[in-house]
């Protein structure tokens, strides 16, 4: 059996002009008799299996290349393979536990006070305010040129951290969508924040969370809920009965949702909404997807 296994370490990354290089310690399971060419055969091809694949991040196959390999006790061998494109960078949202970047967060752009002097301000990571589990100076602010808080679009933008944000069990990763990507109406979806739980209630110091549901445009569009409110780059998630909602406080908070293949994805950012958990008033959402090439030519990512 040739396979590969589910470790996997990377190393190091540095930025290069048309990507990032990173170095990947990935195991491979393969007879010890086999020829290297054999093996070094082996694993582009189940390389290109799942990177063809994958949604995450556009990767040039080309580029991996098997520079090493180590022997471990109680592991057969260690190969290591380095490739540009191949490090999955990462855009965080705020406020939350789950993260997007270990630079860089996704920000709904409706708060002008932030926007006047971004090193007033600090972002506190972890699953409670107060005490923190992690906290980091703004070091930009980078909102969208064409946002206008009357028309709610174009809500959106990325503020950049000093220093970089260290990964822990409560701060973790989750995917960009590629600008192609559509999740169907009807998938299930996650937000998480801490606001309040009920309309003009207080924030909450403890982060929370709530299974929701996309709502397709053409029911969210309707007269009776939200009509010619609903632009692009928008969409709706939760329920027609209500009830279980974003709400005050959980502004600029990540939905998120995964595919088939348990990879989650920053599906959307909590722009706004009627009240909360009211009855065919779901929450809006920025629809990351939409602004995915606006995303990447403000920040490279």
């Amino acid at each position: 059996m040739y396979s590969l296994n589910k470790y996997l370490s990377l190393v190091c990354h540095s930025p290069e002009e048309d990507g990032v290089t990173a170095d990947v310690i990935m195991v491979f399971q393969f007879p010890s008799a086999e020829l290297r060419a054999v093996r070094k055969r082996k694993i582009h091809s189940i390389l290109n299996e799942k990177i063809s694949n994958t949604r995450a991040l556009s990767i040039n196959a080309s580029s991996v290349e098997v520079n090493g390999k180590y022997a471990f006790k109680g592991i057969p061998e260690l190969d290591i393979l380095k490739s540009s494109h191949f490090v999955e960078f990462i855009i965080t949202s705020f406020p939350s536990e789950i993260y997007r970047s270990n630079e860089l967060i996704d920000r709904e752009a409706n708060c002008p006070s932030i926007k006047a002097n971004p090193h007033q301000w600090t972002v506190s990571f972890g699953t409670t305010i107060n005490p923190p589990l992690m906290k980091r100076n703004i070091k930009r602010i980078i909102a969208h040129e064409r946002y206008h808080s009357q028309a709610r679009e174009y809500d959106i933008a990325v503020v950049q951290l000093s220093p970089s944000v260290t990964f822990t069990d409560e701060i973790r990763r989750v995917c960009l969508p590629e600008a192609s990507v559509s999740f169907q109406p009807n998938s299930t979806v996650y937000v998480t924040g801490f606001g309040a739980l009920f309309y003009g209630g207080e924030s909450q110091n403890d982060l929370r969370e709530t299974r929701l549901k996309i709502i397709s445009d053409d029911v969210c569009k309707q007269p009776h809920m939200y009509g010619r409110d609903i632009k692009f780059g928008m969409f709706c998630a939760g329920y027609l009965e209500g009830i279980y909602d974003a709400c005050g406080g959980d502004s600029g908070g990540p939905l998120v949702g995964k595919d088939l293949k348990d990879t989650w994805y920053l599906i959307g950012i909590v722009s706004w909404g009627d009240n909360c958990g009211q009855k065919n008033k779901p929450g809006v959402y920025t629809k990351v997807a939409y602004y995915r090439n606006w995303i990447t030519s403000r920040t490279g990512l």
